[in-house]
């Protein structure tokens, strides 16, 4: 048995309670911390509040090979899989999901508060006017990639916003909401087709905790403001119905005119 528990967005606490449940009955606990992470805990602090060990896994340990983890261990025994956020949100976890499956392995889901929800409570822009959501990468050998540019100019078309995650990465770190306004402006620089420059943007930070920043403006002037600690995540607004722009007005402190 090989069950899913999506952890929420900040700290231990967040944990639904079925999924601490189904922590305490497991045999054997798992996580992964490279598509998202709980900032304001420790390994130490979860495993306090979950009365269990937790075995953190790499990247490769999950997507290259997890028959020697946690597909060995999920064949004939209780196995949970941590991740922060909610438990089916990254492609990966969906593609181990599937492997177990494949294996004759019963699956269950347990899911958490996820940042796509957080970040509609938080600026009050409305869930049902997403489109694609992208992730602005870490430019690889100086090579800026054109999918978040891609992604923006083809929801503006359609009047949908972009929810942009930012890039984790073991040596380089959390991305910015500063760094990532950097590198879609460089695009901007190269494309020149005046979707980025100047258009309005939101920046938030820290959602879940008890102290979230969230700031709203046009997007030379957002990548100059201080938002704190990670994580981060942006918002490239398409057209704002009149609710959604009150809204950033009175809890993002957007400006007009």
């Amino acid at each position: 048995m090989l069950t899913f528990i999506g952890l929420g967005l900040y700290d231990q606490k967040d944990i639904s309670l079925k999924g601490l449940e189904a922590i305490r009955e497991a045999d054997v606990v798992y996580a992964e911390f490279y598509t998202s992470r709980l900032m304001g805990a420790t390994l130490e602090d979860m495993q306090e509040i979950y009365g269990k060990p937790v075995k953190v896994l790499l990247r490769e340990d999950v997507e290259q090979h997890p028959k020697d983890t946690v597909l060995a261990d999920a064949v004939d025994k209780k196995v949970v899989f941590l991740t922060g956020g909610d438990a089916m949100v990254a492609t990966t976890h969906v593609d181990l999901r599937l492997r177990a499956r494949k294996m004759g392995i019963e699956t269950r889901l347990i899911h958490g508060a996820s940042i796509q929800s957080a970040v509609c409570g938080l600026t009050g822009l409305q869930n049902y006017r997403f489109g694609k959501s992208a992730t602005i990468a870490f430019p690889y050998k100086d090579i800026i990639s054109d999918t978040p540019y891609d992604t923006i100019t083809m929801n503006k078309k359609n009047g949908l916003h972009t929810l942009l995650f930012l890039d984790i990465d073991r040596e380089k770190g959390y991305m910015t909401v500063n760094r990532g306004i950097e590198l879609l402006l460089k695009a901007e620089e190269r494309r020149k087709e005046g979707i980025v420059a100047g258009a309005l943007c939101v920046g938030i930070a820290r959602a879940g905790s008890p102290s979230p920043c969230v700031m709203a403006g046009k997007i030379e002037d957002l990548k100059a403001c201080d938002f704190g600690g990670p994580l981060h995540i942006m918002v490239m607004p398409a057209d704002l119905h009149f609710l959604e722009e009150e809204a950033l007005q009175d809890l993002a402190g957007l400006k007009l005119g």
